[in-house]
C-alpha cells in the first residue's frame, strides 16, 4: 500500500512526457503524423457509429438508415482539409435501380462515396466488416450487403437475392469490382460479380471514378496531407438484352472507360505507378 503514493509522480511525469512528445512527433515526423491521422480517422468513424446505432435502430435494418450514416460522415473531409469535387451527378438514373461500380484505393474512398451516394444505395462489402465493432453494426442497420468471398456458393446465392431486391425494393448497390484496395495508382482487373448482377437484373451500370489521392495520401510513403479529390460519375451503361456470355466484354469495356477517365482526372494525368512519382523524379 505504501507504494501507491509514489506512483502518482511517475504517472504525472509520463503524462507530461507524452504531452511533449506528441506535438514534437506531429511537427517533426511525417510518418508519425500519418499514423496519428489514420488512427483518428478510424477511431472517429467507430465513435460516430456508436452515435448512429441508436438512431438507426429505431427503423431496424433499413436502407434508409444509410442517409443517417451519410449525414454523420460528410464532415470528415473538412477535418482533413480534403476538397471533394463531384462532376457528372446528373448521370444517375432518376427513378430506377442500378449497380454502381467504383475504383477502390483506400479507406479514404468513404469520403468520396458519402459525397455522391445516391438515395437508397448501399455498398456490397466483405463479411469481415460485419465484425468491425460499432461500424459493423451500423452498416448492418443501414442495409449494407455482406458477402463471404471465400465461399463462392454463398456469394453467388447472395448476388441472386440482391438481383431480386434491386427490382422489388427499388434499391441501388455500390460495388468495388477490383475486390480489394489498390495503392498502385491504377486499377486492378475487375471481378465480374457486379456485372453478372446487373445483367441478371437487367439494370444499368453506373461507373464512378475517384481521382488518384497521390498528391495528398500515400500509404507506402506514410504521407497524409490536405488536398483535392475529384469524383466523376460516368454515363450509365445499359445491360438490357445482355446475357451472362456478354459479361466478360462488358466488364472490360467499363474498366477501360473508367481507367481512361482516372488517368484524365488524376493530378498528373498518368494514373500509374506506386504513389506516382513527383515532378523531377523524386519520391
Amino acid at each position: 500500500m505504501e507504494l501507491w503514493p509514489g506512483i502518482w509522480p511517475v504517472l504525472l511525469l509520463l503524462f507530461l512526457l507524452l504531452l511533449f512528445l506528441l506535438p514534437t512527433l506531429w511537427f517533426c515526423s511525417p510518418s508519425a503524423k500519418y499514423f496519428f491521422k489514420m488512427a483518428f480517422y478510424n477511431g472517429w468513424i467507430l465513435f460516430l457509429a456508436v452515435l448512429a446505432i441508436p438512431v438507426c435502430a429505431v427503423r431496424g435494418r433499413n436502407v434508409e438508415n444509410m442517409k443517417i450514416l451519410r449525414l454523420m460522415l460528410l464532415h470528415i473531409k473538412y477535418l482533413y482539409g480534403i476538397r471533394v469535387e463531384v462532376r457528372g451527378a446528373h448521370h444517375f438514373p432518376p427513378s430506377q435501380p442500378y449497380v454502381v461500380v467504383s475504383n477502390h484505393q483506400s479507406s479514404l474512398d468513404l469520403l468520396g462515396m458519402m459525397e455522391v451516394l445516391p438515395g437508397r444505395c448501399v455498398p456490397i462489402a466483405k463479411r469481415e466488416l460485419l465484425w468491425a465493432g460499432s461500424a459493423g453494426l451500423a452498416c448492418w442497420l443501414a442495409g449494407v450487403i455482406f458477402i463471404d468471398r471465400k465461399r463462392t456458393g454463398d456469394a453467388i446465392s447472395v448476388m441472386s437475392e440482391v438481383a431480386q431486391t434491386l427490382l422489388t425494393q427499388d434499391v441501388r448497390v455500390w460495388v468495388f469490382p477490383e475486390g480489394t484496395r489498390n495503392h498502385n495508382g491504377s486499377m486492378l482487373p475487375f471481378k465480374r460479380g457486379a456485372f453478372h448482377l446487373a445483367v441478371q437484373a437487367q439494370v444499368p451500370i453506373v461507373p464512378i471514378v475517384m481521382s488518384s489521392y497521390q498528391d495528398f495520401y500515400c500509404k507506402k510513403e506514410r504521407r497524409f496531407t490536405s488536398g483535392r479529390c475529384q469524383v466523376r460519375v460516368l454515363p450509365p451503361v445499359p445491360t438490357e438484352g445482355l446475357t451472362p456470355d456478354d459479361v466478360p466484354a462488358l466488364a472490360d469495356r467499363v474498366r477501360h472507360s473508367m481507367l481512361t477517365v482516372f488517368r484524365e482526372i488524376s493530378t498528373d494525368g498518368r494514373g500509374g505507378g506506386d504513389c506516382l512519382k513527383k515532378p523531377g523524379g523524386g519520391r
